[in-house]
């Protein structure tokens, strides 16, 4: 269960905007970056980070939904192909073994590269 957020996704905000610059992208980048910590802490990966699964409320703060393809406590040896295409590691893409850990970075670096 999570909090009802009633701003819309960071991909509408994105659409409206278009590219947000250097500031916009530090401040969205850091907030992304504590929730993607706060998951790898917890052995949790997410593996679909994109920005139509990221909440935005009404004070700009950032919310990550959608764990379909999550996988926890086992995230260093992962082999199952998942994750939307545009945002996906090549290591998913070749269907090697990955690191849960490393493809989550790999798409907030796609994410912050729309952004920006």
């Amino acid at each position: 269960m999570m909090e009802f957020v009633q701003g819309g996704l960071l991909f509408d905000l994105c659409q409206l905007m278009s590219a947000m610059g250097e500031e916009a992208g530090r401040f969205f980048a850091n907030q992304m970056l504590d929730s993607i910590e706060y998951m790898h802490s917890n052995r949790t990966v997410h593996r679909d980070l994109k920005l139509e699964n990221i909440l935005v409320d009404d004070h700009l703060n950032l919310k990550v939904a959608d764990f379909g393809f999550a996988s926890y406590k086992s995230i260093d040896c992962l082999k199952s192909y998942r994750g939307t295409l545009t945002y996906m590691a090549p290591e998913i893409k070749e269907g090697k073994v990955y690191k849960g850990t490393q493809v989550d970075l790999f798409s907030f670096g796609v994410i912050l590269f729309i952004i920006v």
